[in-house]
């Protein structure tokens, strides 16, 4: 007999996880496998140079996997009476 998966389980607490090894922008990360910290750096993942060790990027799961889309704000000229 099947079980449903989600039985005995708590409510999801992702500070209970432990530390979580991911490529953090704006900061030094040095890799886990050979200690560099020369990455190349993709859309979901960022791969060392060296060992080609890769890592999720934590800013990927806000980007999501489409086109950002961004509004710009055009020019408002005034309208012009022909004489």
């Amino acid at each position: 007999m099947l079980n449903s998966t989600h039985m005995g389980r708590g409510q999801f607490d992702p500070s209970a996880r432990g530390y979580h090894m991911a490529y953090r922008e704006g900061e030094v990360n040095h890799c886990p496998g050979c200690g560099r910290s020369h990455w190349i750096i993709g859309r979901l993942s960022a791969e060392c140079a060296f060992c080609s060790t890769a890592l999720p990027l934590t800013e990927a799961h806000r980007r999501g996997q489409g086109a950002t889309v961004t509004c710009r704000s055009w020019p408002v000229y005034p309208t012009l009476d022909a004489a």
